[in-house]
């Protein structure tokens, strides 16, 4: 299959790429330099040493001062994820129902190419993006075992692959509801609500006893919710995102047949 759609929306998407990616590692390894001037730091693990909520908000739980703890707070928690968000989620209800509102996804469609291959092509882009901003964020933190964040490789490895697959799932979702709509605002709104609410479960969760069970509906806690920088990515989790990609790639394939282009 020849992958003229995806080069053309990745050179479409180089800026935007280029610039959350940049502010991404840029951030890291500031984080990562400043860790040395914080492990040892007794008042900074007071913020979480009774379970406060409003750490937990910011992804703050467990020992701080910990390498785990200082990368989950400051990076893996929150900030990756979020920047992963805007990338794919922005992308997702771009590709198809952006372009179609634009007039430009017509021109698209009438290369020899089928619904399915296009499909097939964005989702490829998608995949790229996330890829790239996990990788390039993995190899910055990596740089920081000089500066005492001693995190396996294997865990770091596991937390990219969960946050990479989370971000890729909503940016499918995105996608999907800009198939089924055709509305980019929708798919944004929609998928935006979706994401934030995932976040304030994952986050919680583990501070507010009766909000435990609605945690395994967020795909972030199956992300960064269960200690994968720590334990590395499980079966299970892996399972569950791949899965929730899958039916959702099932869905904008639905939805993308019966788009009626502008």
């Amino acid at each position: 299959m020849r992958a003229e759609v995806t080069l053309l929306d990745l050179r479409l998407r180089r800026r935007s790429l280029l610039g959350y990616t940049a502010g991404m590692a840029l951030y890291t390894l500031v984080v990562v330099a400043l860790y040395p001037q914080f492990k040892n730091s007794v008042s900074l693990d007071q913020l979480t040493r009774h379970g406060s909520a409003v750490a937990a908000l910011f992804g703050a739980t467990g020992t701080l001062t910990s390498p785990a703890g200082w990368l989950s707070a400051n990076i893996y928690a929150n900030f990756l994820p979020l920047i992963m968000l805007l990338i794919t989620i922005g992308y997702g209800a771009a590709c198809i129902a952006g372009q179609d509102e634009e007039g430009t996804l017509s021109l698209t469609a009438a290369l020899p190419l089928t619904r399915t291959s296009i499909l097939v092509q964005k989702t490829a882009s998608l995949v790229v993006q996330a890829i790239v901003l996990g990788v390039v964020t993995m190899i910055c933190v990596a740089v920081g075992r000089g500066s005492g964040l001693n995190i396996t490789p294997a865990d770091l490895a596991g937390i990219t692959i969960a946050i990479t697959l989370a971000g890729i799932d909503f940016g499918l979702l995105a996608l999907s509801i800009g198939c089924l709509t055709g509305s980019r605002g929708t798919a944004i709104g929609i998928t935006a609500a979706v994401a934030a609410a995932s976040y304030l479960i994952s986050s919680l969760a583990p501070v507010i006893h009766w909000l435990r069970p609605a945690r395994y509906a967020s795909l972030l806690y199956w992300s960064v919710g269960g200690n994968q920088l720590t334990s590395g990515i499980s079966v299970s989790s892996a399972v569950v995102l791949a899965a929730a990609g899958a039916a959702l790639l099932a869905v904008a394939w639905y939805g993308f047949r019966r788009l009626d282009l502008h």
